[in-house]
């Protein structure tokens, strides 16, 4: 009988390294990414059906730096303060409705979105890779425009939707991905990429 040795995922990118620290340093890192999603939600540009916000950038860049587990948890915990009234949500907005309107596949996909940046993130498409990071943030982005175009197509016709809740937001999108590869490329610091 030989002797097996289960080994534990370790991402390859955790600057936070949440999967080693206590509890309470975990709930801790939760509220404070909560926090975090709530403030780039003020930062909007007013726009209709759908406002153009920070929100993408937050959280593309919680997902990257907590990792997919927490990164998903975390935006899922602040939408459960949303949808429970808390004015987290864009410009300071609160309640289930928005959950049900225009904005609802937008603000579905962001743990979706979380889970997939952090994801990439893990295997080596973070600030080690800048190029990769880009790329990362990017398909975050492009895909909370498509779930949330999607959801807006069912309530206004698809044309509609793309012209409204997909096309004003390309720039922005790709703006607020090479920011996020900036702000990864920070929390690198200066440790050579993985050769992977």
């Amino acid at each position: 009988m030989t002797n097996a040795t289960v080994s534990t995922y370790k991402p390859s990118f955790s600057p936070l390294r949440l999967h080693s620290r206590s509890l309470a340093w975990q709930i801790g890192a939760v509220v404070l990414g909560t926090l975090f999603l709530a403030l780039s939600s003020y930062i909007e540009v007013p726009m209709v059906p759908v406002p153009v916000t920070m929100q993408t950038f937050a959280v593309t860049l919680v997902g990257a730096l907590y990792g997919w587990r927490f990164g998903a948890l975390t935006i899922a915990a602040w939408l459960v303060e949303g949808a429970a009234g808390f004015p987290v949500l864009a410009g300071g907005a609160a309640g289930v409705q928005h959950f049900v309107g225009p904005t609802g596949g937008y603000l579905f996909a962001f743990p979706v979105v979380g889970a997939l940046v952090g994801w990439l993130a893990e295997r080596g498409w973070n600030g080690n890779r800048v190029l990769l990071a880009f790329a990362a943030m990017l398909s975050g982005n492009l895909l909370c425009l498509v779930l949330g175009t999607a959801w807006l197509a069912v309530m206004i016709d698809a044309e509609k939707a793309i012209t409204f809740g997909f096309l004003p937001f390309i720039v922005g999108g790709l703006l607020k991905s090479a920011l996020g590869a900036a702000t990864l490329k920070l929390f690198s610091g200066n440790r050579p990429g993985d050769p992977r």
